[in-house]
C-alpha cells in the first residue's frame, strides 16, 4: 500500500513539474522552392526601393534565389559603400538560414551558446535580411543596408511584400499564420518568423 502511494506521488509530481511542460517544438521551416525570377525580383526591388524614397532613406538592396545567388540589386545613391555587401549577405543569410536575419541577431544578443554563430563564414547576422515565401516554400530572399537595423527591415519587409507571391489570396493573411486577423494586419510576418534559432 506505502508502494502505491509513493508511485502516485512521484507520478502526480511529475505530471505538475516543468518537465512535463515543456514547449512542443517549432514547426521545421519552409522547403526550397524554385527560385524567384527576374520579373518577381523587379517587383520585390520596385517596392522595396519606393519605401526607401519615400523616408528618404540611402540604401543598397539585394534579391536572391533559392540557391542564394544575386538577382537583382539596387545601390541608391548616397548610399555608404559597405552596404552593398551588408545588403548582399544580409539576404544570403536569411536565405540560407531559412529565416530573417533579426532571428540570428536575437540570439547573438542572448549570448552563451547563440554566439558560436559569429564564428560561420558568410552568416550576416544584422537585422535586415527576409526570406520571400511563395506558396509555402521558400523562393528567394531581400536584404535591405543603409541605415538602422530596423529600417533596413521596413525596407526589405516591403520588397517582399511587393514580390506578390508572399499573401494568400483568400485572407490576404501570410500563409501558416495562425494569429487573429487584428495582430496578422499590424505586423504580418512570414511563417518563417517563428522558427526558433538553432545551429
Amino acid at each position: 500500500m506505502n508502494r502505491l502511494i509513493v508511485a502516485a506521488a512521484v507520478a502526480a509530481a511529475f505530471v505538475v513539474s516543468p518537465l512535463a511542460a515543456q514547449t512542443p517544438a517549432p514547426p521545421p521551416p519552409p522547403a526550397y522552392g524554385v527560385g524567384i525570377g527576374f520579373d518577381a525580383a523587379k517587383k520585390a526591388l520596385a517596392a522595396a526601393e519606393a519605401e526607401a524614397k519615400k523616408n528618404n532613406w540611402p540604401v543598397a538592396i539585394a534579391i536572391v534565389d533559392s540557391s542564394a545567388k544575386l538577382v537583382a540589386f539596387s545601390k541608391m545613391d548616397g548610399t555608404q559603400h559597405a552596404s552593398v555587401d551588408i545588403a548582399i549577405g544580409k539576404a544570403v543569410t536569411a536565405n540560407n538560414f531559412k529565416r530573417p536575419t533579426k532571428a540570428l541577431q536575437d540570439g547573438i544578443a542572448q549570448g552563451g551558446v547563440n554566439l558560436r554563430i559569429l564564428g560561420q563564414s558568410g552568416v550576416t547576422p544584422l537585422e535586415g535580411g527576409v526570406p520571400i515565401v511563395v506558396d509555402g516554400k521558400i523562393v528567394g530572399a531581400i536584404g535591405a543596408s543603409g541605415v538602422m537595423s530596423n529600417q533596413d527591415a521596413e525596407v526589405a519587409m516591403a520588397g517582399r511584400r511587393g514580390s506578390s507571391g508572399e499573401v494568400t489570396a483568400r485572407s490576404g493573411r501570410l500563409q501558416g499564420d495562425r494569429r487573429p486577423a487584428s495582430a496578422a494586419a499590424q505586423d504580418p510576418p512570414a511563417m518563417i518568423d517563428r522558427v526558433r534559432f538553432s545551429t
